[in-house]
């Protein structure tokens, strides 16, 4: 057995079973462990940032690692802005990364970079393995590293001759150490804050926004009369029909300030302290008010829905959750397309445990308010900022649960940064419907000029804020990538379109013209 062939049987025997790859010649004799491994699920990428971005969407709704695989520094490096993303949404994935064969280094051949300096960046766990003889032990530390709680980055280098050498030994994965429960002080402490008179929000985070730690969650805010929120970059959100209540924290200042300006205390399920993404002149970055308490009932890497249990029994709840009721479909306008027309669409046709995957930042902003009472269903946001993540994403959790459907919505230029998932979404046969906002600027760009008191942007300003001139034809670009499209300029055309595409077996794409 050589050490390749140690590589894939251990992660395989590990629980690893898919693979996001864009592999070359140095990870030529990984590629042929990963042909003889049938436990193990491969998904080829044409751009490194789709496997990232396709690994997270695939942790996101899995809970676990998936393996991404990736061609020496320049490849890797493809990956990095999407790697942001999941790094910062807290996720699990595993990095294997080709490198020269060790006695090749010393030529400094083109492709030759630093790898373990791009890595560190990102990972949490970072190896390059020196033999056959290591990679599988290696490779079983990879995989509870990239376990560990709340979900982290394990990147695996392995040389080309470490890979092709005999002596490869199969690895037993140890168990995932368990996540540490916040101690009997804190949860007293929380639980006294949650008792008394003054205005109380919790942002909940991670696996607080779903599953038992959003029903817990739901349960306490229900007995002691607080709000639920969620950081604007969430990870995943459980939401509909039958849930409790949670509302995001807004992405623009002012709005987040007003949001917030009630609130005497607030407590942080696995999260942050509400900032702005950016600095402005003259403004306060953080968003709460000067007399606001923040408490951390659990740190991120701490078992938050443990701690919220554990809040629960400190308190005697006996109340059952407030729940979302469910909403009336909305009725569509007709005619022209209106963005708040395409969120009454969206509320009206979304289906019973959809998977909404969302970066139309700008012109989706009514979305989430007009499908609070849609059937239930999970969300999917940008964690990190880096736009490019929506299409990709969308792959990954598509793969993770082939039952559901998967609704992404994605702006014509964020989507042009990893437009290649479409290509995946066709060859793998997913079941992902598009929705582009075609608006043919950077739109969220241009409010951000505004806002920051220069003025307009002028002539040469604007023309690097906007992307027309050639206007993109998504329909074609998508029919390119072999995804059926469509261009929809009326409300009754995105209805149908919208309708189809949610019905249809495999992926589809539909432009909205803006």
């Amino acid at each position: 057995m050589n050490g390749a062939e140690s590589l894939v049987a251990t992660l395989a025997a590990g629980g690893i079973d898919t693979c996001f790859a864009n592999p070359g010649t140095s990870e030529i004799h990984i590629l042929a462990a990963l042909d003889r491994e049938a436990r193990m699920r491969c998904v080829l990428a044409l751009f490194e940032g789709v496997a990232s971005a396709a690994a997270d969407g695939y942790a996101r709704m899995t809970g676990r690692p998936a393996a991404t695989l990736y061609h020496l520094g320049p490849g890797f490096a493809n990956s990095l802005a999407n790697l942001h993303n999941a790094f910062r949404a807290r996720v699990p994935i595993l990095n294997l990364i080709g490198q020269h064969a060790t006695y090749h280094l010393r030529h400094d051949t083109p492709l030759t970079s630093d790898i373990e300096g791009l890595a560190r960046q990102y990972s949490s766990w970072l190896r390059t393995s020196s033999a056959a003889a290591d990679i599988g032990r290696d490779a079983a530390e990879a995989i509870v590293a990239a376990s560990a709680p709340p979900g982290r980055i394990a990147t695996l280098i392995v040389p080309a001759d470490a890979a092709w050498n005999g002596g490869g030994i199969v690895a037993k994965t140890p168990p995932v150490p368990k996540p540490p429960v916040p101690n009997k002080e804190v949860i007293e402490r929380a639980a006294a804050m949650t008792r008394s008179s003054l205005r109380t929000a919790f942002i909940l985070t991670g696996n607080a926004l779903h599953g038992e730690g959003l029903a817990t969650a739901g349960r306490i805010s229900a007995a002691r009369n607080c709000k639920l929120l969620a950081p604007y970059p969430f990870t995943r959100l459980e939401r509909g029909a039958g849930t409790p209540r949670v509302d995001r924290i807004h992405y623009i200042l002012e709005q987040a300030a007003a949001q917030l300006q009630d609130f005497q205390q607030l407590i942080l399920v696995g999260a942050r302290p509400p900032v702005t993404y950016f600095a402005y002149p003259g403004k306060n970055s953080v968003v709460t008010r000067p007399d606001c308490e923040v408490f951390e009932l659990a740190k991120p890497e701490e078992d938050g829905v443990a701690a919220l249990k554990a809040l629960e029994s400190a308190l005697d709840v006996q109340t059952p959750a407030t729940i979302t009721a469910k909403q009336e479909p909305p009725l569509i306008p007709a005619g022209s397309i209106t963005l708040s027309g395409v969120s009454s669409a969206v509320a009206s046709l979304l289906p019973e445990n959809a998977i909404v995957v969302d970066e139309s930042m700008t012109s989706g902003r009514a979305l989430m308010a007009a499908t609070a009472g849609c059937p239930p269903h999970d969300w999917l946001a940008n964690t990190g900022g880096s736009i490019g993540i929506a299409l990709p994403m969308a792959v990954g959790a598509a793969i993770a649960c082939p039952d559901r459907r998967v609704l992404c919505l994605s702006a014509d230029g964020s989507g042009m940064y990893t437009l290649q998932a479409l290509w995946t979404m066709a060859r793998e046969g997913l079941n992902v419907t598009t929705v582009v906002y075609a608006n043919r600027n950077y739109a969220v760009l241009q409010r951000e000029y505004s806002g920051l008191g220069i003025g307009d942007p002028g002539k040469r300003a604007k023309e690097l804020l906007e992307i027309g001139r050639p206007e993109l034809d998504w329909s074609l670009l998508a029919k390119g990538m072999g995804v059926p499209a469509t261009r929809v300029e009326s409300m009754e055309d995105f209805v149908k379109a919208l309708h189809d595409g949610l019905e249809s077996d495999g992926p589809r794409l539909i432009e909205i013209v803006l």
